[in-house]
Protein backbone atom coordinates (compact mmCIF):
# COMPACT_ATOMS: atom_id res chain seq x y z
CA UNK A 1 0.00 0.00 0.00
CA UNK A 2 1.04 3.58 -0.63
CA UNK A 3 1.50 6.16 2.10
CA UNK A 4 1.03 9.61 0.51
CA UNK A 5 1.95 12.72 2.46
CA UNK A 6 0.80 16.21 1.47
CA UNK A 7 2.78 18.84 3.38
CA UNK A 8 0.95 22.15 3.37
CA UNK A 9 1.65 25.39 5.16
CA UNK A 10 -1.09 24.74 7.73
CA UNK A 11 -1.47 20.94 7.91
CA UNK A 12 0.30 17.74 6.89
CA UNK A 13 -2.13 15.15 5.53
CA UNK A 14 -1.22 11.46 5.47
CA UNK A 15 -3.31 9.10 3.32
CA UNK A 16 -3.08 5.33 2.96
CA UNK A 17 -3.90 4.20 -0.57
CA UNK A 18 -4.78 0.77 -1.91
CA UNK A 19 -4.49 1.48 -5.62
CA UNK A 20 -6.57 4.62 -6.13
CA UNK A 21 -8.73 3.98 -3.05
CA UNK A 22 -8.02 5.96 0.12
CA UNK A 23 -8.33 3.56 3.06
CA UNK A 24 -7.44 6.02 5.82
CA UNK A 25 -6.29 9.60 6.22
CA UNK A 26 -4.86 11.59 9.10
CA UNK A 27 -4.06 15.25 9.60
CA UNK A 28 -1.53 16.98 11.84
CA UNK A 29 -0.55 20.64 12.20
CA UNK A 30 2.51 21.51 10.13
CA UNK A 31 5.60 22.02 12.29
CA UNK A 32 8.94 21.92 10.43
CA UNK A 33 10.67 21.09 13.73
CA UNK A 34 8.71 17.85 14.21
CA UNK A 35 11.22 15.00 13.98
CA UNK A 36 10.91 11.72 12.16
CA UNK A 37 10.65 9.99 15.54
CA UNK A 38 7.74 12.19 16.58
CA UNK A 39 5.95 11.51 13.30
CA UNK A 40 6.48 7.79 13.83
CA UNK A 41 5.01 7.69 17.36
CA UNK A 42 1.89 9.45 16.11
CA UNK A 43 1.52 7.67 12.75
CA UNK A 44 2.22 4.09 13.83
CA UNK A 45 -0.46 4.33 16.51
CA UNK A 46 -2.99 5.62 13.99
CA UNK A 47 -2.11 2.88 11.52
CA UNK A 48 -2.71 0.32 14.26
CA UNK A 49 -6.07 1.84 15.19
CA UNK A 50 -7.16 1.43 11.56
CA UNK A 51 -5.98 -2.19 11.56
CA UNK A 52 -2.75 -1.71 9.60
CA UNK A 53 0.92 -2.17 10.44
CA UNK A 54 4.12 -0.71 9.13
CA UNK A 55 4.66 -3.76 6.90
CA UNK A 56 1.47 -2.92 5.01
CA UNK A 57 3.18 0.20 3.68
CA UNK A 58 5.29 -0.71 0.63
CA UNK A 59 5.71 2.72 -0.99
CA UNK A 60 5.90 6.28 0.34
CA UNK A 61 5.65 9.57 -1.51
CA UNK A 62 5.44 13.10 -0.25
CA UNK A 63 4.86 16.48 -1.80
CA UNK A 64 5.85 19.52 0.20
CA UNK A 65 5.61 23.30 0.16
CA UNK A 66 7.58 23.41 3.43
CA UNK A 67 11.17 22.42 2.53
CA UNK A 68 12.27 22.26 6.17
CA UNK A 69 9.90 19.32 6.73
CA UNK A 70 11.37 17.19 3.93
CA UNK A 71 14.32 15.80 5.89
CA UNK A 72 12.23 14.64 8.83
CA UNK A 73 9.72 12.89 6.57
CA UNK A 74 12.59 11.17 4.79
CA UNK A 75 13.88 9.97 8.18
CA UNK A 76 10.39 8.68 9.00
CA UNK A 77 10.26 6.66 5.78
CA UNK A 78 13.78 5.27 6.01
CA UNK A 79 14.02 4.56 9.73
CA UNK A 80 10.54 3.27 10.52
CA UNK A 81 9.40 1.76 7.21
CA UNK A 82 12.70 0.85 5.57
CA UNK A 83 11.60 2.69 2.41
CA UNK A 84 13.35 5.31 0.32
CA UNK A 85 10.54 7.82 -0.24
CA UNK A 86 9.58 9.35 -3.54
CA UNK A 87 9.59 13.13 -3.53
CA UNK A 88 7.01 14.70 -5.84
CA UNK A 89 8.71 16.53 -8.69
CA UNK A 90 12.07 14.80 -8.22
CA UNK A 91 13.78 11.66 -9.53
CA UNK A 92 11.33 9.08 -10.87
CA UNK A 93 8.41 11.18 -9.60
CA UNK A 94 8.83 14.08 -12.05
CA UNK A 95 5.72 16.11 -12.74
CA UNK A 96 5.37 14.99 -16.35
CA UNK A 97 3.72 18.14 -17.67
CA UNK A 98 4.84 21.42 -19.23
CA UNK A 99 4.81 24.41 -16.88
CA UNK A 100 4.20 27.16 -19.42
CA UNK A 101 5.00 30.06 -17.10
CA UNK A 102 7.89 32.48 -16.64
CA UNK A 103 9.40 30.71 -13.61
CA UNK A 104 8.53 26.99 -13.78
CA UNK A 105 10.80 26.15 -10.83
CA UNK A 106 8.71 28.38 -8.55
CA UNK A 107 5.55 26.30 -9.01
CA UNK A 108 4.51 24.90 -5.64
CA UNK A 109 4.16 21.15 -5.16
CA UNK A 110 0.48 21.44 -4.23
CA UNK A 111 -0.32 23.33 -7.44
CA UNK A 112 1.68 20.88 -9.53
CA UNK A 113 -0.03 17.89 -7.90
CA UNK A 114 -3.44 19.41 -8.58
CA UNK A 115 -2.42 19.85 -12.21
CA UNK A 116 -1.36 16.21 -12.49
CA UNK A 117 -4.52 14.87 -10.88
CA UNK A 118 -7.01 17.19 -12.60
CA UNK A 119 -5.71 16.40 -16.08
CA UNK A 120 -5.60 12.65 -15.40
CA UNK A 121 -9.07 12.48 -13.85
CA UNK A 122 -11.04 15.09 -15.82
CA UNK A 123 -9.15 16.03 -18.99
CA UNK A 124 -9.91 18.99 -21.25
CA UNK A 125 -9.39 22.63 -20.34
CA UNK A 126 -9.63 23.09 -16.60
CA UNK A 127 -9.60 25.65 -13.82
CA UNK A 128 -8.73 24.24 -10.39
CA UNK A 129 -9.59 26.24 -7.28
CA UNK A 130 -7.73 25.04 -4.18
CA UNK A 131 -8.85 26.33 -0.77
CA UNK A 132 -5.79 26.21 1.46
CA UNK A 133 -3.78 28.69 3.49
CA UNK A 134 -3.91 30.66 0.25
CA UNK A 135 -6.62 30.19 -2.35
CA UNK A 136 -5.05 29.20 -5.66
CA UNK A 137 -6.62 29.26 -9.11
CA UNK A 138 -4.87 27.10 -11.72
CA UNK A 139 -5.36 27.18 -15.50
CA UNK A 140 -4.62 23.81 -17.17
CA UNK A 141 -5.01 23.27 -20.90
CA UNK A 142 -6.32 20.21 -22.72
CA UNK A 143 -2.76 18.88 -23.12
CA UNK A 144 -2.24 18.94 -19.36
CA UNK A 145 0.10 21.96 -19.47
CA UNK A 146 0.05 24.35 -16.55
CA UNK A 147 -0.64 27.79 -18.03
CA UNK A 148 -0.57 29.94 -14.90
CA UNK A 149 -3.03 31.07 -12.30
CA UNK A 150 -3.89 33.32 -9.39
CA UNK A 151 -2.89 33.37 -5.71
CA UNK A 152 -5.30 35.08 -3.30
CA UNK A 153 -5.27 35.23 0.51
CA UNK A 154 -7.08 32.27 2.02
CA UNK A 155 -10.35 33.05 3.74
CA UNK A 156 -8.91 32.29 7.18
CA UNK A 157 -5.94 34.55 6.50
CA UNK A 158 -8.34 37.31 5.52
CA UNK A 159 -10.35 36.80 8.69
CA UNK A 160 -7.20 36.70 10.85
CA UNK A 161 -6.09 40.02 9.36
CA UNK A 162 -9.50 41.58 9.93
CA UNK A 163 -9.68 40.50 13.56
CA UNK A 164 -6.00 41.01 14.35
CA UNK A 165 -5.87 44.59 13.08
CA UNK A 166 -9.02 45.80 14.81
CA UNK A 167 -9.67 46.35 18.51
CA UNK A 168 -13.35 45.50 18.80
CA UNK A 169 -14.23 43.02 16.04
CA UNK A 170 -14.83 39.50 17.40
CA UNK A 171 -13.53 36.25 15.97
CA UNK A 172 -16.23 34.42 14.01
CA UNK A 173 -16.48 30.96 12.50
CA UNK A 174 -16.40 30.48 8.73
CA UNK A 175 -19.87 29.38 7.66
CA UNK A 176 -22.56 30.36 5.23
CA UNK A 177 -24.67 33.33 6.41
CA UNK A 178 -28.18 32.44 7.57
CA UNK A 179 -29.75 34.36 4.67
CA UNK A 180 -28.73 35.64 1.26
CA UNK A 181 -29.10 39.24 2.44
CA UNK A 182 -25.90 41.27 2.11
CA UNK A 183 -27.05 43.95 4.56
CA UNK A 184 -26.11 42.78 8.03
CA UNK A 185 -28.05 43.87 11.10
CA UNK A 186 -25.29 43.29 13.67
CA UNK A 187 -21.49 43.26 13.76
CA UNK A 188 -21.07 39.48 13.50
CA UNK A 189 -23.45 39.21 10.56
CA UNK A 190 -21.75 42.10 8.79
CA UNK A 191 -18.35 40.45 9.21
CA UNK A 192 -19.64 37.09 7.98
CA UNK A 193 -21.29 38.68 4.95
CA UNK A 194 -18.12 40.55 4.09
CA UNK A 195 -15.89 37.52 4.43
CA UNK A 196 -18.18 34.84 2.96
CA UNK A 197 -20.14 36.61 0.20
CA UNK A 198 -17.13 38.77 -0.55
CA UNK A 199 -15.15 35.61 -1.16
CA UNK A 200 -17.88 34.13 -3.35
CA UNK A 201 -17.98 37.34 -5.40
CA UNK A 202 -14.19 37.28 -5.78
CA UNK A 203 -14.23 33.68 -7.01
CA UNK A 204 -17.11 34.22 -9.41
CA UNK A 205 -15.46 37.33 -10.83
CA UNK A 206 -12.00 35.80 -11.22
CA UNK A 207 -13.27 32.56 -12.73
CA UNK A 208 -15.41 34.54 -15.16
CA UNK A 209 -12.35 36.50 -16.27
CA UNK A 210 -10.28 33.30 -16.58
CA UNK A 211 -12.98 31.65 -18.71
CA UNK A 212 -13.09 34.66 -21.01
CA UNK A 213 -9.30 34.70 -21.37
CA UNK A 214 -9.07 30.95 -22.07
CA UNK A 215 -11.77 31.29 -24.72
CA UNK A 216 -12.76 27.60 -24.78
CA UNK A 217 -15.19 25.51 -22.73
CA UNK A 218 -13.67 25.00 -19.29
CA UNK A 219 -14.56 22.76 -16.35
CA UNK A 220 -13.99 24.20 -12.89
CA UNK A 221 -12.78 21.81 -10.18
CA UNK A 222 -12.76 22.77 -6.49
CA UNK A 223 -10.57 21.16 -3.87
CA UNK A 224 -9.45 21.84 -0.32
CA UNK A 225 -11.18 21.98 3.02
CA UNK A 226 -13.75 24.70 2.27
CA UNK A 227 -14.65 23.52 -1.22
CA UNK A 228 -17.87 21.78 -0.16
CA UNK A 229 -19.06 24.77 1.88
CA UNK A 230 -18.65 27.18 -1.03
CA UNK A 231 -20.05 24.68 -3.55
CA UNK A 232 -23.31 24.77 -1.62
CA UNK A 233 -23.56 28.52 -2.15
CA UNK A 234 -22.43 29.09 -5.73
CA UNK A 235 -22.87 27.44 -9.12
CA UNK A 236 -19.35 28.10 -10.44
CA UNK A 237 -17.93 24.63 -9.70
CA UNK A 238 -18.50 21.67 -12.01
CA UNK A 239 -16.83 19.17 -9.69
CA UNK A 240 -15.66 19.06 -6.07
CA UNK A 241 -12.78 16.72 -5.26
CA UNK A 242 -11.48 17.37 -1.75
CA UNK A 243 -8.65 14.84 -2.23
CA UNK A 244 -7.30 16.11 -5.55
CA UNK A 245 -3.79 16.80 -4.20
CA UNK A 246 -3.57 13.36 -2.61
CA UNK A 247 -4.67 11.73 -5.87
CA UNK A 248 -1.88 13.64 -7.60
CA UNK A 249 0.58 11.96 -5.25
CA UNK A 250 -0.94 8.54 -5.94
CA UNK A 251 -0.74 9.08 -9.70
CA UNK A 252 2.94 10.07 -9.52
CA UNK A 253 3.69 7.02 -7.38
CA UNK A 254 1.97 4.79 -9.95
CA UNK A 255 3.99 6.30 -12.77
CA UNK A 256 7.24 5.88 -10.84
CA UNK A 257 6.74 2.10 -10.77
CA UNK A 258 6.10 1.73 -14.50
Amino acid sequence: MLLAVDVGNTNVVFALFDGRDIKARWRIVTDPRRTGDEYAVWLLQLLSIEGYGRNDVTQIIFGSVVPRADHNLTVLAQKYFGIEPLIAGQGTAQWGFVADVEQPSSLGADRALNTVAAHEIYGGDLIVVDFGTATKFEAIDFNGAYKGGIIAPGINLSLDALVGKTAKLPRIAIKAPATTSVIGRNTEDQMLIGVFWGYVAMMEGLIGKMRAEIGRPVRVIATGGLAILFDENTTIFDEVNADLTLFGLAILAERATL
